[in-house]
């Protein structure tokens, strides 16, 4: 996968721009779908689907459908997707923004419960022992 630049790269070089066509003209600023997405990471990381619902401990037939774009998950049902498919926060994150759903935010405490999990490759089923011993709501 292409590095992604970091928002706040991104950001100064829109304000700097001399319009908004300029920038945009510039930079390839792709609106992926959470299905293409999980595919693309699918494919990258040789994971079968079936084996990343069940990991995500999501029912077969929904998790078949948010893979396929027929069902629009919740920020739960996405990060628990994150965790069976052992993503980065990079990964995790973009996820979320595909699925119009709110990026993890390090300022909440829960969000940076998941955060730190994430970066140190925690389970779902880790993370949400770690959610539940600080009283935080746990993922599923």
């Amino acid at each position: 996968m292409e590095h992604e630049r970091l928002t706040e790269e991104l950001l100064h070089e829109l304000l700097d721009a001399p319009t908004v066509d300029s920038f945009l003209g510039s930079h390839e600023l792709p609106d992926i779908s959470l299905s293409d997405y999980l595919q693309q990471l699918l494919e990258e990381k040789h994971l079968e689907r079936v084996r990343v619902v069940r990991m995500a401990d999501l029912n077969e037939t929904f998790g078949y459908q948010i893979f396929t774009g027929q069902r629009h998950p919740s920020r739960n049902k996405v990060l628990q997707i994150a965790f069976a498919m052992a993503l980065s926060v990079r990964e995790t994150n973009r996820a979320l923004t595909a699925a119009g759903v709110a990026r993890l935010d390090p300022k909440c405490r829960r969000d940076a419960i998941i955060l730190f999990c994430i970066d140190r490759a925690r389970s779902l089923q880790k993370v949400n022992e770690e959610l539940y011993r600080l009283g935080e709501d746990t993922i599923c």
